[in-house]
């Protein structure tokens, strides 16, 4: 069993990529290891860590940080063309909230209780944002989203009405940083191998047989 970690935010389009990019590697990595088993532990980002709880209009803040929207469109591009080899279509036109990701992080957070598998939560989440132009910062739409993956509606509702586990996300995220992590996604490899950035799938794969080789 391998530990893989992923630091990523929801509002990241290339830790989306990121998922498919691990899964194929993952893949690879079972044609020369047929028995291999790994976790994915999901860990807090804040890409944007000034959002207001409410969230703010997404355009007008990419044209503000990039410094035009010809080159927020460029990067547009540049995303969604990395995106079609995973089969990722991205709707950046349908987003219409630059969403702060706090209560997104305590619904992964609750979800991966007692060593739990959230990775298709977290696709869910990846794809209302991008693909649905939903806002994941809303409370009203987390419940949604997570009662669509099969979690209980009503236990959900309560969790995040309340502010439970909040201290410990952001005490994650805090971690994450004082580690050197300041971009996203960072992969963690059974504690001891760091790959930053939605490497190609080969790299990930490398990476995950150097560790597999040193365990033994």
């Amino acid at each position: 069993m391998l530990n893989i970690e992923i630091v990523s935010d929801i509002v990241c389009p290339w830790c989306f990529i990121g998922t498919r990019r691990l899964a194929t590697a993952i893949a690879q990595v079972r044609t020369t290891h047929p028995d291999f088993v790994c976790r994915k532990i999901w860990r807090p980002f804040f890409l944007n860590p000034d959002t207001p709880p409410q969230g703010e209009p997404y355009l007008p803040f990419l044209i503000e940080k990039f410094g035009s929207r010809e080159r927020v469109e460029s990067i547009f591009a540049h995303v969604r063309n990395a995106g079609q080899a995973y089969a990722l279509d991205y709707a950046f036109e349908k987003i219409q909230v630059r969403a702060n990701t706090l209560q997104a992080h305590r619904l992964i957070a609750l979800a991966q209780t007692d060593g739990a598998d959230a990775t298709p939560l977290v696709d869910a989440l990846f794809a209302a944002q991008f693909q649905h132009g939903r806002n994941v910062g809303d409370r009203g739409e987390l419940l949604a989203i997570a009662t669509a993956c099969g979690y209980p509606a009503e236990a959900v509702r309560v969790f995040l009405a309340g502010d439970d586990n909040t201290l410990e996300v952001r005490a994650l995220e805090r971690e994450g940083r004082r580690l050197g992590i300041n971009m996203v996604p960072t992969f963690i490899l059974d504690g001891r191998r760091i790959i930053v950035g939605a490497e190609d799938p080969a790299v990930l794969a490398a990476g995950i047989r150097e560790v597999l080789a040193a365990q033994k």
